[in-house]
């Protein structure tokens, strides 16, 4: 009835009475720390796993002989001009060098009878820095990096018959990190380093053992990063001890017994792609990567290196990997490779055509996006797109920009009217003040345009992809709430590389993970980027939004390091934007001339290429910009043979000094100018009219009082007069501004304008990037000495100072005043001269205005961004130092000042104290950045109202002085004194900016073949509204206009606009960019 016995149950249990021994609790520390010593190197490496690593390997002849052929200088010859010549004997152990030198060597292998079986035979090449394998007939195979980074390389199938087969490496004398001394990175390049090559051998490979380093390593991880209170964490580390147990040293069926307890845990199949196939759902989608800066710590010849080195190595990973999918931007890499290296540029189209290789970003080069005009971040997209789809057949649809610092409020506008709906960046993760709050989100422009944008929650470009990097991706997601994916964005980078074989294995094993044992985010290889988005864009709606500039809490040091670089820079748009404006008029009135469209895509490639996001902000070495001076040098070069070829079509010369019969002024801007033009030492003229050549006139002078005066008042006290400001510079400084038709005083009580300051620049740790807050605790004054008068002529009456700031630098400074003319507003214009030569020293100046708003503006591209002027939270303080491009203002109901410049980009506003950035001078990586002279000009623009066109329009003159030109009278061709071709109606909204105008990219008459060929020529206008509002307004023309549409930034027609009688009108959204195509007859 109640079953069987007592004595019956007790027989049937094998659970023992008494205890056999004590047994202990796993001391979790302790193993842990044990699982480390089973494969890394020391005093354990030839009793653990590595004593396994290799079954047999070879050096030295005759199975490796070495010849080498050292290259002239920092030449860098090509494999046909290095194997012409004679190439010498050398072994390992030899050092080769200096920094920035190239050796080719010979490599002669021969695999000895013993190796021949053997499952996996390499070449293990370790010369401590970078270099390039070459088949005997010159074709790139595969990249190199020492410092056991990327040292291997399999020897093909049919090096494995015993004879002797012959590669070429080329070696370049850097490490991936460029030169620097010691283990600072970005330290200046030691211009002396030598690098001893320390392996050449040929090395069979016991691939379990290798397989088995990989278990051991991500299941360790687990073991050391999953949760202790967690069972999955405690198998992990049973896992890992049970190998150790089980490894016997110089037994390779061990190695099986080790593995098959490692797929234990790991699952099956992650010996192949097959383990992603368990149709379980992932969360981080991983994509290789080779971020490849386009200069840093290296010059740009040397990327065009790094480029072949990088790519040939993930197209030959693809190979052996069928998951690996890579992305990777820039066009202008592209082209290098394109160019220099013809078979690897094949290589990546075969795989772009596979869907494994993703040209992605659509713009020329990963740019700065801060300082460049909006002009320029328009060709980024037209030159990057364009290249892109002629190359590889399609767009990009994502803006890749990982690494840049700081994100303008214009982008996601341009992105979208460039063909993009992405964005992915990752560089706020760095912010060190406050911590950005979303993942992934709605990013809205200043018009209100939106993009995508994700920043991937391992928060980093460079994944190694670590069991970590992976958890991370979810245990730092920000935006959980509406979605749980993300990328994972990995392989080395910076310097080049991109994925190794051991981040796919790695890879492999944490899918394995997440499907065996769970806890860990499951990660998927095998789709790309767009992939991913286009899942994110199915729940767009639901995400988040952030309005405006993503603002980099971080790197505000590189609105001003490298003065020199940035001046460049913005005279080169402004060439650009004049040249293509006449070229374009030129090439319709004239049949015969052909619009340089050859000559305009040089210059317009070399500018984008020097907006990288380490040369235009400041933060690459010396030689990067030894190298960027020569090519804004060429570009200004041919500039002037564009100019040239216009002004023989027209027949005027330039000059610096004409008569009011001859003379003419050329003015690049759209709308109307009257301004005083000086057209000899001592006699001035005014320019008044609209269109490219201006009249010049009389300047009319009244008898009983000069149109501008300079009187001393007192000792050291001058006083500026004009009809419209009255100025008092007291010892050199500037204590009053009253402007005589508002009769308001600029300048406080008791204040000081035009004040410099110098502060101690010693950031954390990124010199040439960073400018830390508590600079400004440093704050020092600079008195000038005596002043004196320089000017005082009839159109103009200047003052000058001398300010010393040390013993080796200081300062020479002109206020200048120039006679007021009716409808014009006056201002104050600054000359400085900088002699510069201090370390770790920020030099400012600043213009306290009595003026309150807890808000100012700067201009960005395309617009406006108001910033506070307060420090109530964290995220105001950390804007002390903002970007801004020709002007800042602060204006309250009534009034306001600008501050215009012509080629700076730092300043700050705290209460009403308005500071431009002038010079810095870090030490790293360029030990001599901004060192020398200098010189800068700034203006101090009062103005009746709150901030209006008048502002943007001076900020836009001062930027674009005319320049006088000469034509005989009676001779000048008709068209010089004609209006303007194309203009913005008088009765149009003054905030309406017509930018650009310029040829039709694909015009029969202009195309270099690219893209196909459209019949006809055609004009393109850019128009923006500037102050953000509904700007309607009118354009015309009195070209033979048969039809107008409206297209997008890439010149694809989008809708076609009514156009009559030489007109058509317009209507743009607050801060709307707009592009406007014009057909000819």
């Amino acid at each position: 009835m109640g079953g069987g016995t007592p004595q019956d149950m007790c027989s049937r249990s094998e659970y023992p009475l008494r205890a056999p021994k004590p047994v202990g609790q796993l001391i979790s520390n302790i193993y842990k720390d044990r699982i480390n010593q089973f494969t890394t190197g020391g005093q354990w490496e030839s009793r653990n796993l590595r004593a396994m690593m290799h079954e047999a390997q070879v050096s030295g002849e005759p199975h490796v002989q070495l010849w080498v052929w050292d290259a002239p200088g920092q030449s860098r010859p090509t494999f046909k001009e290095a194997v012409s010549h004679e190439f010498r004997k050398t072994k390992v152990g030899e050092a080769f060098g200096p920094s920035w030198s190239t050796h080719w060597f010979k490599v002669t292998l021969k695999v000895p009878d013993d190796i021949r079986d053997k499952r996996l035979v390499e070449l293990h090449w370790d010369a401590n820095n970078e270099g390039l394998i070459w088949t005997e007939d010159g074709k790139p195979l595969q990249g190199l990096t020492g410092g056991n980074e990327r040292v291997e390389w399999i020897l093909p199938k049919s090096f494995l018959d015993g004879k002797e087969h012959t590669i070429y490496i080329e070696m370049a004398c850097n490490g991936m990190f460029g030169n620097a001394p010691g283990g600072d990175s970005i330290q200046p390049p030691d211009p002396n380093k030598y690098f001893r090559l320390d392996r050449a051998e040929i090395v069979a490979v016991n691939p379990d053992a290798r397989q088995l380093g990989i278990d051991m390593w991500i299941i360790g991880d687990a073991a050391r990063e999953f949760p202790q209170d967690s069972w999955e964490q405690h198998k992990a580390l049973q896992t890992c001890n049970r190998v150790i147990e089980a490894f016997k040293l110089g037994d390779k069926e061990s190695l099986k017994t080790c593995r098959d307890i490692a797929k234990e845990y790991l699952g099956p199949n992650v010996d192949s792609a097959k383990v992603y196939d368990s149709g379980k759902e992932p969360l981080v989608y991983g994509i290789g990567h080779c971020h490849i800066d386009s200069c840093w710590l290296w010059p740009f010849d040397e990327t065009k290196r790094k480029v072949a080195r990088s790519w040939s190595n993930q197209c030959d990973l693809m190979e052996r990997y069928p998951e690996l999918n890579f992305a990777c931007s820039q066009a202008q890499q592209y082209k290098w490779l394109r160019e220099l290296y013809p078979s690897v540029f094949e290589r990546v189209k075969k795989k772009v055509s596979e869907g494994r290789f993703h040209p992605i970003g659509g713009s020329w080069v990963e740019h700065d996006t801060n300082l460049p005009s909006g002009e320029s971040l328009v060709r980024q997209f037209l030159y990057g797109q364009r290249f892109f789809e002629s190359n590889f057949g399609s767009r990009c649809q994502t803006f890749w920009l990982p690494d840049t610092f700081g994100y303008s409020s214009q982008l996601p506008q341009l992105c979208r009217l460039a063909g993009m709906n992405r964005f992915l960046t990752q560089k706020l993760s760095w912010n060190n003040i406050n911590k950005f709050p979303h993942t992934t989100f709605n990013w809205v422009a200043l018009d209100g345009s939106q993009v995508i944008c994700h920043m991937p929650p391992a928060e980093t470009y460079t994944a190694e992809a670590h069991f970590g990097d992976v958890k991370r991706s979810m245990s730092q997601h920000k935006s959980l709430d509406h979605d749980a994916t993300s990328l994972l964005v990995f392989g080395k980078g910076d310097g080049g590389g991109g994925p190794t074989w051991q981040q796919i294995e790695k890879l492999r094993r944490c899918r394995g993970i997440s499907d065996n044992v769970g806890l860990l985010p499951r990660v998927h290889m095998g789709s790309s980027v767009d992939d991913f988005f286009d899942r994110l864009e199915l729940k767009a709606d639901s995400f988040v939004t952030w309005y405006g500039e993503l603002y980099f809490e971080l790197h505000r040091g590189t609105y001003t390091t490298q003065a020199n670089n940035k001046r460049n820079n913005r005279r080169a748009e402004d060439a650009l934007r004049t040249l293509e404006l006449l070229a374009t008029i030129t090439s319709i009135k004239d049949k015969s001339y052909k619009y340089p469209k050859k000559d305009f895509d040089d210059m317009w490639e070399s500018v984008l290429l020097c907006q990288f996001h380490d040369c235009l902000p400041g933060s690459s070495i010396e030689m990067c910009y030894r190298d960027s001076d020569k090519i804004y040098s060429k570009v200004f070069e041919t500039a002037e043979k564009i100019l040239s070829g216009i002004s023989e079509v027209f027949e005027f010369t330039r000059t610096n000094k004409t008569t009011l019969a001859d003379g003419l002024v050329l003015n690049s801007l759209p709308w109307h100018r009257k301004e005083v033009v000086e057209i000899s030492e001592n006699e001035a003229a005014v320019a008044c009219g609209q269109g490219p050549f201006l009249r010049l006139r009389k300047l009319q002078t009244p008898e009983d009082s000069p149109l501008v005066s300079v009187k001393q008042t007192a000792s050291d006290v001058h006083v500026l007069e004009n009809s419209q400001l009255k100025v008092t510079i007291d010892h050199g400084l500037i204590t009053s501004i009253y402007d005589k038709t508002s009769d308001r005083e600029v300048v406080p009580k008791g204040q000081k304008a035009n004040q410099y300051v110098i502060f101690d620049d010693k950031p954390l740790y990124w010199q040439a990037w960073d400018v830390e807050v508590y600079h400004l605790d440093t704050r020092k004054e600079l008195n000038p000495h005596s002043t004196t008068v320089l000017d005082e002529k009839n159109h103009r009456v200047s003052v000058a100072t001398k300010t010393r700031i040390s013993e080796e630098s200081w300062i020479e400074t002109t206020i200048s005043l120039s006679a007021a003319l009716d409808g014009q507003q006056s201002y104050v214009e600054v000359e400085s001269k900088v002699e510069w030569h201090e370390t770790m020293k920020f030099l400012k100046v600043e213009f306290p205005v009595d003026v309150r708003n807890t808000e100012a503006s700067y201009e960005t591209q395309f617009g406006i961004v108001r910033r506070p002027t307060h420090y109530n939270t964290s995220w105001d303080m950390a804007k002390f130092e903002v970007c801004s491009h020709r002007f800042a203002d602060l204006s309250e109901n009534g009034y306001g000042v600008s501050i215009l410049n012509d080629s700076k980009y730092g300043f700050a506003t705290t209460g009403n104290l308005m500071r431009l950035s002038l010079l810095r001078s870090p030490k790293a990586p360029d030990a001599h950045a901004d060192m020398g002279t200098h010189h800068i000009r700034w203006a101090i623009l009062p103005h009746n109202g709150s901030l209006s066109h008048v502002t943007v329009r001076k900020a836009y003159e001062f930027n674009n002085p005319l320049k006088l030109v000469s034509t005989p009278e009676g001779t000048a061709d008709a068209s010089l004194r004609a209006g303007p071709p194309v203009k913005l109606t008088a009765t149009s909204n003054p905030a309406l900016v017509l930018d650009t105008v310029k040829r039709g990219e694909d015009d029969e008459d202009v195309s270099r073949g690219e893209l196909p060929k459209k019949d006809g020529k055609s004009v393109i206008l850019r128009i923006y509204d500037s102050l953000g509002g509904r700007a309607r307004g009118t354009i015309e023309t009195t070209w033979d206009v048969k039809k107008v549409t409206k297209t997008n930034l890439l010149e694809d027609d989008l809708k076609e606009v009514e156009f009559a009688d030489g007109k058509f009108d317009i209507d743009l959204k607050p801060f709307e960019v707009a592009t406007f195509k014009l057909q000819l007859a």
